[in-house]
Formats: structure tokens, sequence, C-alpha cells
């Protein structure tokens, strides 16, 4: 054998080696992607909750054509499957595919849909807006929607009309008028490790950034503190538990205010109590994180100004409380309120309710300080996205605090994202 040969045979050895390598690999991956499909949204994953298999008609709505980065106005989607998520049934997820089959637009990890819902006795269509908690690239949309039981210790309060209209009406095959995913809260891409908390029902934008960071940068360094009372209220717990086990880089806090008698500390959860920035610097390495926060008001008032004074650059804190109008960010809460001269605050007239109060920068928005005041108002996402609380402006200006998704109409504001400017009367 001459030499030339020899380097020949060791050369195409090499080649097989690495072609053997290279399927391995594959495979691999491979079988990674669909174990994080399966967990974070397969449709012949979980099973389908018991429900009639009924279509309902939705009234018609204009509709323009489709686009890579969405839709104009509302599109019909079709209730393809629903699944009940926790032990208390008190959480539904619906998988939605479009009627027209043409290719669903991506979304950012985070963002939501806003829904026109028929219910019947409200007085027509109300808006409503839910945070996907799927990732992004599926051919459908699932939204995990928790049925809003009436406040406790409140006499004549009300359920939520349409998380209940969701779960009592709402079956497989329905149809939905649906607008395009919007909303400023959503995972930004990169490198650097994030801290996902979610507080109860807040859990389902963090799915969809669970999934979304899992999948495209599987070495990122994520957190996930989860609180919710007990082993009832907690969605997916099998789902999360298997992805700790197969990416070692995500790791999964899980908080029980109220454990139940069979609930293993250790097992079912990490922690007793409530997530709060104690919690987050004993459990956290010393990292440049990104934080992530949805969860009801009282956990958001707490945990977001706490982590300010822990020193958290405010750049790094993203949140959403349940609509973020809800509190205030931390641009808002360092600025004194508007005034129109020297120790006299702008004042706000509704001019339909004939009724005028003085803005002293503690509501979040006009939104909430209306509805302080008892003024009423049409809202639905609450984030500058469906436009349902455009008012119009008889006289004075707003100012906006993050640019709104809908477009307002000339003369007009959305309130669930403005603040006065100056003296300001409105139309409500």
């Amino acid at each position: 054998m001459t030499t030339q040969q020899l380097l020949t045979l060791i050369l195409l050895g090499l080649l097989a080696q690495v072609a053997v390598f290279a399927v391995i690999g594959l495979r691999r991956h491979r079988k990674t992607y669909r174990l994080l499909e399966t967990r974070l949204g397969n449709p012949e994953a979980p099973p389908a909750c018991s429900a009639p298999e009924t279509g309902h008609a939705v009234p018609e709505t204009a509709t323009t054509a489709v686009s890579g980065a969405g839709w104009e106005g509302y599109r019909k989607f079709r209730v393809q499957r629903r699944v009940i998520e926790d032990q208390a049934q008190s959480i539904c997820s619906f998988y939605l595919v479009p009627v027209d089959g043409e290719v669903l637009p991506t979304f950012k990890p985070g963002q939501f849909l806003t829904f026109q819902v028929p219910v019947t006795g409200a007085g027509g269509n109300i808006v409503r807006c839910y945070s996907l908690s799927n990732r992004p690239g599926a051919d459908y949309y699932r939204v995990s929607i928790k049925r809003a039981l009436p406040p406790a210790g409140v006499p004549g309060a009300l359920p939520g009309v349409s998380s209940n209209h969701f779960h009592d009406h709402v079956r497989q095959g329905d149809l939905l008028m649906v607008k395009a995913p919007a909303g400023h809260f959503y995972l930004e891409p990169g490198n650097e490790p994030v801290v996902l908390v979610a507080g109860g029902i807040g859990i389902t934008p963090m799915l969809s950034m669970l999934g979304a960071s899992l999948r495209d940068n599987p070495t990122r360094e994520v957190w996930l503190f989860y609180g919710v009372r007990n082993s009832t209220e907690q969605i997916m717990k099998a789902q999360l538990e298997e992805l700790v086990r197969t990416y070692p880089n995500f790791h999964l806090q899980v908080c029980y205010s109220k454990p139940a008698a069979n609930d293993i500390r250790g097992v079912d959860y990490q922690h007793e109590g409530h997530v709060n920035v104690n919690l987050l610097r004993l459990a956290l390495p010393l990292n440049p994180y990104h934080f992530y926060i949805c969860g009801p008001r009282a956990m958001m008032e707490t945990l977001v100004p706490a982590m300010e004074q822990w020193g958290i650059p405010p750049q790094r804190i993203h949140y959403e409380a349940f609509g973020p109008a809800s509190l205030p960010h931390a641009a808002k809460r360092s600025q004194p309120a508007p005034a129109t001269d020297a120790g006299t605050g702008v004042m706000v007239t509704f001019e339909k309710s004939g009724k005028q109060f003085k803005w002293d920068g503690s509501a979040s928005y006009l939104l909430d300080f209306a509805e302080e005041h008892y003024i009423p108002v049409t809202s639905g996402c609450r984030a500058g996205g469906c436009g349902s609380c455009q008012t119009s402006i008889v006289a004075g200006e707003v100012e906006y605090l993050q640019v709104p998704d809908f477009d307002p109409a000339l003369g007009t504001c959305l309130l669930c994202v403005a603040i006065p400017k100056t003296d300001l009367t409105l139309s409500a």
C-alpha cells in the first residue's frame, strides 16, 4: 500500500466518524425539540376536557388580508380543542386555528390576543385580552383562561363575565373573533440569564417565554419562580418538571402559600409562602439577570418596588400586573404629578358624567382614575392594544407613558395608557 493510499483511507475514516456524530447530534436535537413541542403545546399531547362538540356562530366582522406581521381588525378562529389544566378545574386552555387556513403570523413570547366576546345579557360584544400561553411558531394559538369568581367578602360582587363565558359556553368547534397578537410585555432575545416570576394565572405569558427560550436558545440560563396556593391550582406541573430534567439550565422554584395536606415540600413545591424579594436574593446566584414578572396586584405592589430597592436597574425589570395599568412603571413613580402652575394639580373633567376631580398622580393612568371615581368607561386589554377605552378629548392634552399598539382616532385618547398633560375634559 502506498503512502497516498494510506492517507486516503485515514481521511475516509475521519469523514465517516464526522458523519456518524452528525447523525447522532441531529437525532438528539430532534428528540429534545419533540419533547419541548409535547410539553409546551403539541396538539396531540394533553387530553381534551369533556365537553359537547358543538359550533356556535359569531357575528361577521370585516377583516383585511393577513400579513406576516399580523392582520387588521378581527379574524375568525375556530376552537380546535379545550383542555382543563388544573385539579381545581378553574383554568382551561383554548387552542385556536384560523378559519381561513392561512399561515399564522408569529408573535413575541409574552404578548396577548384580543377577543370580541358575544356575551348574552352584556348589551352586545365585550372586548377582553388574554396572554398567549404557547411558544411562537406553532400552527395554532393557545390562551389559558382562569375562571374569575366573585371577590370574597364583597357583597353583590359579580364573577368575571368574559372568563365565565369562555368556561361555560365556548366549546370545541366554536368560532371566535380575534385580533392579532400585541403587547409590550415580551421576552427580549439574547444570551443574558433571565428570571421569570409568576403569581397565579400570571404563569401564562411565562409559559410562552419559557418555551421560546428553551427552543431558540437552549443553553440560556432560565429561572421560573411560580407562586400558587397549592397543587390544586398549579398548571402543567408534570410538563414543567420534565423540562427541568431535560434542560440543566432551567431552574424551577415553586411556592405554595397554603399547601394542601397531601402536598410534599421538596417534591411538589420548593418554598412555602409567597414569592418575594428575600426568596429571590437567597435563591439566585450573582448574575446580571433580566426579570420578567406577572401576577396579581398585591404581589406586584410589593415585589417590584422591593426589587428596585434591592438595586436591580429599572431597565432590567419587565412586568405586567394583569394589565399594566394596575401598577405604575418606575418612570411614573419617580415623576411628580403634572401641574398647571405651582402647587395646583391638573383638573380632569368628565363631561357626560358631570364630574370634575384633581389629578394628584396616585392613579397609574386615566382609566384607573376614572374607575376610582365611578366613571363608567369601557375597557379591555388595559395595555393600549384593543382600543376599547378610546375616549374623545373635549379640551386639553394627554401624554402616553408607553406607545400604544392601537392607533386612536384624531381627537381621542386611550385612557388605559394615558395621563393628563394639561387641564383635561373628556367626553365620558
